[in-house]
């Protein structure tokens, strides 16, 4: 990580013109973060594993990793069939393309041919369920309707590896219930599912096991029962932790005088009250 653009420059440069004999001496404009460290794990052929974790634990890193957009800087990744993935939301998609262009360009980087395609279309067209929007440029939908064709499309070309990055939280109920009730199906298939999601419930009710990850390492990977328990538990403790450094000290000295009323109209003349003070 780069304080400034320019360290970035000098980092790349210095190194360069500096002698050997000044190799100890070379000084670092960056300072390392690793996202990911120290990270194993198996998944085997019809298993659905669910990632759960803080923001910023790695979660999405993982993923892109094992799909093969971002390269591990140390270590192996190793997977077997073809990978469909609903990462970042509309990654992959044009969105200058239609709907009906992205649907053949993002199948078609899947591994299908266009004979396949044309034969899937009407399915992916009745699973997302978007009307005449199909033929609009996709900078016009919203990211439900974005999520609803990305996710059609994944689930059509009979992928070996699914990998769901939250995409599905910005659909509405319906379709949620409709993508789980499909991802189901193709799982039953023998399709390995990867599903990062927040929502503890959705990880118990789909998932096998759990993976917990924390600061860039796996906390517990387990059952998914006790492994979103714990998860569960911690989350709650750091919620009441902050709760009480935020609960204001209300002082004593509450000053409200209400004169006598003359008439039978009452109205509160002057108030007065310290100011709040909050322990930080």
């Amino acid at each position: 990580i780069y304080s400034a653009p320019l360290d970035r420059l000098k980092q790349f440069v210095l190194p360069l013109v500096q002698s050997r004999d000044q190799e100890g001496e070379r000084r670092k404009y960056f300072n390392e973060f690793w996202a990911l460290r120290d990270v194993s794990f198996e998944i085997k052929r019809g298993e659905t594993i669910g990632v759960i974790g803080r923001n910023g634990s790695g979660k999405s890193t993982l993923l892109q990793m094992i799909c093969g957009t971002l390269t591990p800087t140390g270590g192996e990744i190793e997977t077997r069939g073809r990978i469909a993935a609903l990462l970042e939301l509309g990654s992959g998609f044009n969105p200058e393309f239609t709907g009906r262009d992205n649907v053949y360009m993002n199948a078609a980087i899947l591994g299908l041919t266009k004979e396949e395609i044309d034969s899937r279309f009407s399915d992916i067209e009745s699973f997302a369920d978007i009307g005449h929007f199909l033929d609009q440029p996709v900078k016009t939908y919203s990211s439900g309707m974005v999520a609803r064709l990305a996710f059609s499309v994944a689930v059509q070309v009979d992928p070996d590896i699914l990998v769901v990055d939250e995409a599905l939280s910005v659909g509405d109920m319906a379709f949620q219930e409709k993508s789980f009730t499909r991802m189901k199906k193709i799982r039953d298939a023998g399709t390995s599912i990867l599903f990062v999601s927040h929502s503890t419930s959705a990880i118990r009710n789909f998932c096998d096991r759990a993976i917990w990850l924390d600061k860039g390492g796996i906390r517990t990977i387990g059952e998914r029962q006790g492994v979103c328990d714990l998860y569960q538990a911690e989350m709650e403790q750091e919620i009441r932790k902050d709760n009480a450094y935020l609960t204001p000290a209300i002082s004593e000295k509450f000053v409200a005088p209400i004169p006598e009323p003359k008439t039978k109209t009452i109205a509160i003349s002057s108030v007065s009250a310290d100011k709040q003070r909050y322990m930080m």
